[in-house]
């Protein structure tokens, strides 16, 4: 049997953000129905006085249940509650169907510490699969609950878990004056912060690639700026401000620079800002509307949407520009792309029929996937391991977040209390 493996965890709670009541409840619209049964047993807190401020299993249980490939077994079925290798009876899981079984015990430290340890077994085999021990502290038992997911995702699938990222997405709330508030809010692991609030609207929030910075569209004093913020300080920056479109900004993948949408120079074109000259360059030429940059994960190519050939659709240039080539084909309409993280594929926003559907584009095959079937569906992001796409859509009389997973089979909605929420942006994984 192996060894419980001992890592350190360190949490981080952003001391900016202002804690705000509202919250995303999550609902599995959709799931797969070969997902992998599993047990994840209550862990054993016997030696913590005062108990623990989180389930840690319960949310462990959730977070695999919410990626719609597995099946946990409700405490109610559970013929015991092991929290220990030598009290485990891989038969009594074996009688019940499961293939895997998850137990852990927290105890305290003589430094006053929580140690957090988990094991993760194959219950056919009758084998341990992984094993850690973390410490942590009450304030982070919730992160250490999404990074335990993590690892027992990228055990049992092959892929990282993408369970401790954050999702961040701008809301809108009329008050009792009947004036809109604008914020832009991050959830993580801890619940749901403001990072921005407004009385005009905030638009385009895309994350820095190494996830401590968010840039965004304001239109304070009735123009439109750009935006970017640290999030650990709350300190912001805004780029020079030209008169007209100043919008959709875009970070590279190292960092450097950012493609965003310019139309200082009479059209609205693709523009490269370069973070530490802090000067621009135009990247495309064109009497039409270009605009919606994304940058390849390699960092060669940007694609973006452009009308030049009529109506919008999907193109892509080289970041040292030269002829902008179409990708997309099929449809009168594909807007809002975005590369997924192997950059095999693109998300985007496909009109079928009147109604506007999130999609994906193999850029090789060139076959296009429909993924969703509402009617509004806007702003699709992936998910930093490519497993999911987070949109926005509208239920009823206001929008809302939505994910779908990459081939279409898992599906969520994410409903936030009170106002409405749209333009979500999954954070890469942190750093």
């Amino acid at each position: 049997m192996k060894r419980i493996v001992k890592i350190a965890l360190l949490v981080s709670i952003m001391s900016s953000f202002s804690a705000i009541s509202a919250a995303l409840k999550i609902e599995i619209t959709q799931g797969i129905s070969s997902a992998q049964p599993i047990v994840i047993v209550p862990f054993s807190s016997t030696q913590v006085v005062g108990g623990l401020p989180v389930d840690i299993a319960q949310v462990v249980s959730d977070d695999l249940a919410r990626s719609g490939r597995f099946k946990p077994l409700s405490r109610f079925d559970m013929l015991n509650k092991p929290s220990t290798a030598e009290q485990v009876n891989f038969r009594n899981w074996q009688s019940l169907g499961q293939d895997n079984l998850v137990i852990g015990n927290v105890t305290t430290g003589s430094n006053g510490m929580l140690n957090v340890q988990f094991q993760l077994f194959d219950v056919y085999k009758g084998e341990q699969l992984t094993g850690f021990s973390i410490p942590a502290n009450r304030s982070s038992l919730r992160g250490v609950a999404h990074r335990i997911s993590d690892l027992i995702y990228e055990k049992l699938t092959g892929q990282k878990g993408a369970f401790s990222t954050r999702m961040a997405y701008v809301t809108s709330t009329r008050g009792a004056s009947g004036k809109t508030e604008y914020k832009i809010q991050v959830a993580d692991g801890y619940g749901t912060k403001t990072i921005v609030t407004s009385s005009e609207p905030l638009m385009s929030p895309a994350w820095s690639p190494r996830g401590d910075k968010i840039s965004y569209v304001s239109y304070e004093r009735r123009r439109s700026s750009i935006y970017t913020q640290t999030l650990r300080t709350g300190q912001r920056e805004k780029l020079r401000s030209f008169k007209g479109i100043n919008g959709a900004p875009s970070w590279s993948p190292d960092g450097s620079q950012l493609a965003l949408t310019l139309s200082k120079d009479g059209s609205a074109d693709i523009y490269i800002y370069n973070v530490i000259t802090r000067s621009f360059r135009r990247l495309t030429r064109s009497y039409a509307i270009d605009t919606e940059p994304d940058w390849s994960p390699d960092g060669r190519q940007i694609i973006f949407t452009s009308d030049r050939g009529g109506k919008p659709q999907i193109y892509k240039i080289s970041v040292n520009g030269g002829k902008a080539r179409r990708v997309t084909f099929e449809g009168s309409y594909n807007a809002r792309a975005s590369y997924s993280p192997d950059g095999k594929n693109i998300t985007m926003v496909h009109r079928v029929n009147g109604q506007y559907r999130i999609a994906t584009l193999d850029l090789k095959t060139g076959f296009t996937d429909i993924l969703t079937n509402g009617q509004l569906d806007e702003s699709p992001s992936y998910a930093p391991n490519g497993s999911m796409i987070l949109y926005s859509t509208n239920d009823g009389l206001k929008s809302i977040l939505a994910a779908v997973s990459s081939d279409g089979k898992v599906r969520q909605k994410l409903r936030l209390q009170g106002g409405e929420v749209r333009e979500p942006a999954w954070s890469p994984f942190k750093q």
